[in-house]
């Protein structure tokens, strides 16, 4: 677990999530992401991550346990309530609206704020992300895959969170544009944001990364520093499924 002697600023405590109660997927975990960290969720397919953090963000149904903003309880906040106690998600798909202009894409999301605030926002969005601020009348179904990447962050930051969830964010990118996205993820990182990220591309992850999780069957199996994880022997026997050789063979 992390350090108690720093703030929390989500946890969870013995999760059970899953789309049916008699077949959880995720089997109590017990989770924290202190402020400001870049926690990396890892596990082979299937292990839950996904599930996991959509269970925090309301999209999966908690059977028991609790998942906590601070010392909030937001197990039964509703998913689209809970961007007002700090958590935004970013889903692998669907996480834009295509057919709508990138700066209508920006605005239905700065809806949620007070009228006098939403102009000023957005500008403040396309100053973090220039190459949205390029082509603002542009139709987002246009835009490449790592465009689209940095609208749909750039969508769940209009308000501002505390902490920002992504699922799998460099899926069926390119190894640039993963670079590219993950640069700007660590950026945002940087400004104070505490970032939770479901990731297979464990390399890429690793490398931004303050900490990692292991999840293996819906369990949190092993966690650690990412900076030791990826030469870490139990990462290659739970991650990979691989067992390491005694040194003596």
């Amino acid at each position: 677990m992390a350090s108690p002697d720093r703030t929390t600023a989500l946890s969870t405590r013995a999760l059970v999530a899953g789309y049916e109660r008699d077949l959880p997927i995720v089997r109590g975990v017990d989770f924290a992401a202190l402020a400001g960290e870049l926690v990396v969720v890892l596990g082979p397919n299937g292990a839950g991550k996904s599930t996991f953090v959509k269970a925090i963000a309301g999209l999966v149904p908690i059977h028991s346990g609790t998942a906590l903003m601070g010392e909030v309880d937001i197990t039964t906040v509703p998913a689209h309530e809970k961007i007002r106690h700090g958590l935004a998600f970013v889903p692998q798909t669907e996480n834009i609206f295509a057919t709508l202009s990138i700066n209508d894409n920006l605005l239905l999301a700065a809806d949620i704020l007070p009228k006098d605030r939403r102009s000023r926002r957005v500008a403040d969005l396309y100053a973090m992300f220039p190459d949205l601020a390029a082509r603002p009348s542009l139709r987002a179904g246009q835009l490449s895959g790592g465009q689209r990447q940095m609208l749909a962050v750039a969508r769940a930051l209009v308000v501002e969170p505390s902490v920002l969830i992504l699922d799998e964010p460099s899926a069926g990118l390119s190894p640039k544009i993963v670079a590219e996205v993950f640069a700007k993820l660590k950026a945002i990182n940087g400004t104070g944001v505490t970032i939770i990220l479901v990731e297979q591309n464990v390399k890429a992850a690793l490398a931004i990364a303050d900490r990692a999780v292991i999840l293996v069957e819906g369990l949190l199996r092993h966690e650690g520093p990412a900076a030791t994880l990826a030469d870490d022997p139990i990462v290659a026997e739970l991650y990979l499924g691989v067992r390491q050789k005694a040194a003596a063979s």
